[in-house]
């Protein structure tokens, strides 16, 4: 089997697709955002649902945001995550975060926004997001080392720039955990 392919899905260059497949690290992710019923939940970027069935699992529905037509078909017809899912099928750096916004009695349910974001896309994407900052709860993202420590670095840090002042002045960012090249389908470079 190529070994870009997973699940029957063949990676495509194009949109940065790596597959998180090890169970150990899908548990630990899905624990850090602790996804529970009646949030606001959005995944960007579902890929093949290794994130999206335990979110469903826990929390009921979610809605997400795919640029894949193929994987956007493959989770309209998936028989446990169709029924549960709310599928946007655009592309998220061109897409309006406020309209995801519920109201209940009167009071907006802030957005929960979490995905496995390409290096390509990383940087504009969380920068879009943070238009949206006032609709939105949190965001976990699990992004390229680099492009964390750019998040998270100080003044003082070589890697301190644009991307470190433009998220720390809107939000807090912890980085929570490494994870190694070896849990994606294909492996991360």
């Amino acid at each position: 089997m190529n070994s870009k392919t997973h699940l029957g899905h063949q990676a495509k260059k194009r949109f940065g697709q790596n597959f998180l497949h090890n169970d150990a690290v899908i548990s630990d992710i899905i624990d850090v955002i602790n996804p529970e019923p009646g949030e606001n939940l959005i995944e960007i970027g579902p890929g093949l649902g290794a994130l999206t069935e335990p979110v469903v699992e826990r929390a009921k529905k979610l809605s997400v945001v795919e640029l894949d037509r193929d994987l956007a078909h493959r989770l309209r017809h998936h028989p446990f995550l169709a029924p549960h899912l709310t599928i946007y099928e655009t592309d998220a750096l061109n897409f309006d975060f406020s309209q995801l916004v519920k109201e209940e009695n009167g009071i907006e349910n802030p957005l929960r926004i979490f995905g496995n974001l390409p290096y390509n896309i990383s940087t504009p994407l969380i920068f879009h997001l943070l238009t949206f900052k006032d609709k939105v709860k949190d965001m976990h993202f699990m992004l390229q080392k680099e492009v964390v420590e750019r998040m998270a670095s100080g003044p003082d840090c070589k890697a301190y720039g644009r991307l470190s002042i433009m998220t720390q002045y809107q939000c807090q960012v912890f980085p929570v955990m490494e994870i190694g090249p070896e849990a994606f389908k294909p492996p991360k470079s």
